[in-house]
């Protein structure tokens, strides 16, 4: 089996990571969250990746896209986890983006598409929700005329406290579900600040009677599950994509400390304690890397990915909360000292492992897939 990249990818997976670690560096990120009220959102990191023709990657030329796949689109994920960028790859351009390009009218398309390449528009998806899942909403969806109403309340959205416009999943009576395309402006919809795990803040959207128009619709009522579990797919695999960045950037991180840090006139490097340790997070880094991949190939390929999705963030957030927790208790004190870059990768790995469900709930969704195949 080949896991090699094409000579076009390399030249993405390049120019990502040149333009993440030259504008996303320390002083950046710790400008970024001293700003009193601030949403941590990299504007000027944003505007680069979309001069150079990176938000755009995945999405159809006719919009001003490159026509790509999501294994583009992971290469900037995993470059964001890696810098602990604070720009929306995963809502946006792995899935709101190209959810409307995969499943929205032409319309729909040519109204948020354009903006999004030009980097004038943040979109994302509202998917999780108390007394709710993604597949099984509790905000409800009413027909209104030939619009619809929407009632309810979505927890945990990224960067919904700047995004433009939000995917949002909803009810319909008797037993449907569907995703509408409401702008984060709408009557009836408001947004309240939530800090999430990394200190990012997200957004608390509440929906009173919020009414669309038959545009909002993104497909239709019978592709709803559909439009769904492929948002859902997306999401999660991107988060382990991000998440294979950040464990390489700890593991980096580890290495250096552990070769200049000296004890007894020697790198702590050279104990053989530290040393077990560290390849023990290494291999734990692998996992997280090679799964993610794997399971980011399945999609882009269009075959079954259920399984392997669950595979990949059970290690995303099993194995990620080992690799941080390694390179903390090897750097000693300074590991936990705020002024260090580690303490992003460590607070970002438990957001990670946290959204849209952590290692328990990975393995219950492998096991019922693997109970529901034929004997």
């Amino acid at each position: 089996m080949d896991f090699s990249f094409s000579e076009e990818q390399e030249a993405v997976r390049e120019l990502a990571d040149r333009i993440f670690t030259d504008l996303s560096t320390q002083e950046r990120l710790r400008e970024l969250e001293l700003e009193p009220g601030g949403d941590r959102f990299d504007r000027k990191l944003w505007s680069e990746l979309a001069a150079a023709g990176l938000l755009g990657i995945a999405l159809p030329e006719a919009v001003g896209g490159a026509g790509l796949g999501f294994l583009e689109t992971g290469l900037l994920a995993e470059a964001a986890g890696r810098t602990a960028a604070y720009v929306p790859v995963v809502e946006t351009l792995a899935a709101a983006a190209p959810a409307i390009a995969r499943f929205g009218t032409e319309a729909q398309q040519h109204r948020w598409l354009p903006d999004v390449v030009a980097g004038d528009s943040v979109l994302t998806t509202a998917l999780v929700e108390l007394g709710g899942t993604p597949a099984s909403p509790a905000t409800v969806a009413e027909q209104s005329g030939d619009g619809w109403t929407l009632t309810g309340v979505k927890a945990c959205v990224p960067s919904g406290t700047f995004a433009d416009a939000v995917l949002v999943s909803a009810r319909i009576e008797p037993d449907g579900v569907a995703v509408f395309l409401v702008e984060t402006g709408a009557e009836g919809l408001t947004i309240e600040r939530q800090e999430a795990n990394n200190g990012q803040p997200e957004g608390l959207l509440t929906l009173s009677g919020v009414a669309v128009g038959p545009d909002a619709l993104l497909g239709s009522v019978a592709d709803g599950p559909a439009v769904i579990d492929w948002l859902v797919q997306r999401s999660t695999t991107a988060l382990a994509l991000a998440q294979a960045g950040a464990a390489a950037a700890s593991i980096a991180l580890l290495a250096e400390y552990t070769k200049t840090r000296e004890q007894f006139g020697k790198p702590i490097a050279t104990f053989q304690a530290v040393g077990q340790r560290a390849a023990d997070a290494y291999v734990d880094a692998e996992a997280i890397r090679l799964t993610a991949w794997q399971a980011a190939w399945r999609l882009d390929e269009g075959l079954p990915a259920d399984k392997e999705i669950a595979v990949a963030k059970f290690w995303a957030a099993d194995g990620g909360q080992r690799v941080v927790h390694a390179a903390v208790h090897l750097h000693g004190g300074v590991g936990v000292d705020r002024e260090y870059p580690l303490h992003r990768f460590f607070l970002n790995t438990k957001h990670i492992e946290l959204t849209l469900g952590g290692a328990t709930d990975q393995l219950l969704r492998l096991g019922a897939t693997l109970a529901a195949e034929p004997a």
